[in-house]
């Protein structure tokens, strides 16, 4: 059996060993036979070449199909890196354009409301400061803002407030960097007007409510819807002329007014001085300011500054009969 085995191994070793030797001798004279055939046009050469080709098409295709595969995920990861920094970048433009179309829409709406401050007509002798509404203390019994100036800017207790479109109230306290404004809708003002072409007097009276109520008027006006109402100047406290609003709505004993303000877009003020006598002053002093100097009340004046502090909800003990008689109560 070992004698069998060491014949086999012995022939196949030269085998193996011519094998080897024509081996590249074979491959060689393959490749140029090949080359030959290649570059041979006959129809047979290309109808094999053709076959060979569609047999290895789907082999070379199946073994670059993950290649392209692993390329194409690459190429996708790239693209979604870049799309995900586009979108940040767009996001923060985004957010900054917003702020910016925020800023310049408040700056078109402070435009707005300061030129029509300036359409605003003033009396040549008067002083002025515009100020920023910067609270409102309305609430159940008060209608009242607090704007941003003060005693330090001029501002001065019975000052008018003033929008572009007419009368908003008066300085009704002041400190010395804000000031506190006295809406005529507030149930403590009450301001002398005049009614209508006819321009029949009244007070307005406000009554917590948007629109005031005239009062004292004389028996036997007719006031009609439409009129317009406008500041008498009686007592000193407001210049005659100021707009105030018109009536809206007249009934048997409830006459009503709409102020031309519009109080849900109260943002800024202009504070006028009309150098009017001072009627407003602080109870304590007892003195009525007039052309720069305090001077003594009058029985005249003091009459004039009943009514005018009851025109504006200054506590006087005065009531304004029909007839336009000031009598006196108890408090």
């Amino acid at each position: 059996m070992s004698k069998r085995s060491g014949n086999a191994l012995g022939l196949a070793t030269p085998i193996r060993a011519w094998a080897q030797r024509s081996a590249f001798v074979f491959f060689f004279a393959l490749a140029i036979v090949l080359l030959v055939l290649g570059r041979a046009s006959t129809p047979a050469v290309e109808r094999v070449r053709t076959a060979v080709n569609d047999a290895i098409a789907p082999v070379l295709e199946l073994a670059t199909s993950p290649v392209a595969t692993v390329s194409d995920a690459i190429v996708s990861g790239r693209e979604l890196m870049e799309v995900r920094a586009t979108n940040e970048a767009l996001r923060q433009e985004n957010e900054r354009l917003l702020q910016w179309r925020a800023a310049a829409q408040r700056l078109e709406d402070e435009n707005r409301m300061l030129r029509e401050l300036n359409e605003l007509t003033i009396e040549p002798r008067t002083r002025y400061i515009t100020a920023r509404v910067i609270g409102d203390q309305g609430g159940a019994f008060v209608r009242s803002v607090l704007v941003s100036a003060g005693a330090r800017d001029g501002v001065a207790k019975g000052q008018a407030a003033l929008t572009g479109r007419g009368l908003a109230g008066r300085v009704a306290e002041t400190g010395r960097r804000a000031a506190r404004i006295l809406l005529v809708t507030d149930m403590n003002s009450r301001v002398p007007v005049l009614v209508g072409n006819a321009r029949d007097r009244a007070v307005l009276a406000g009554d917590n409510s948007p629109n005031p109520e005239l009062l004292y008027f004389s028996p036997g006006v007719q006031i009609r819807v439409g009129d317009r109402v406008v500041t008498s100047g009686h007592g000193g406290a407001f210049p005659s002329g100021l707009p105030i609003g018109v009536v809206t709505d007249v009934r048997e004993n409830d006459v009503r007014v709409e102020p031309y303000v519009d109080w849900s877009h109260l943002e800024f003020l202009r504070l006028v001085d009309y150098e009017l006598p001072r009627i407003l002053s602080s109870p304590e002093d007892g003195l009525v300011k007039g052309g720069g100097l305090p001077r003594q009340v009058t029985p005249s004046a003091a009459i004039s500054g009943d009514a005018a502090a009851s025109a504006t909800g200054e506590s006087s003990g005065a009531v304004i009969q029909a007839d336009g008689a000031v009598s006196e109560q108890a408090q």
